[in-house]
């Protein structure tokens, strides 16, 4: 079955990008976007002297840093389950 795609433009930063998604994506893509620019005017309350795109590459960081950790708590859980899975063959291995 083939995947179906749509143009939409989103508004990131006060600036639009027009993008190219599938249809089953448009509302994650649309909460993600929101997300964002929530993130965006939270950094510029905080940060008043700073424009938009110094509040755009601090989201950015954040946004990577978040995703690097949960990347890494990917691991670690998949490195547990390997090791119980092998504790498992050793408790069946000494009966």
């Amino acid at each position: 079955m083939k995947e179906e795609y749509k143009n939409i433009t989103i508004t990131l930063a006060g600036r639009p990008y027009p993008l190219k998604i599938k249809v089953s994506d448009e509302d994650s893509v649309k909460r993600i976007v929101k997300g964002l620019n929530e993130q965006i005017n939270n950094f510029q309350i905080s940060y008043n002297g700073k424009d938009k795109q110094d509040c755009l590459s601090m989201t950015l960081l954040t946004v990577a840093v978040d995703l690097h950790k949960l990347q890494k708590q990917a691991s670690i859980k998949e490195a547990e389950d390997k090791l119980d899975e092998l504790e498992g063959f050793l408790d069946t291995l000494l009966k």
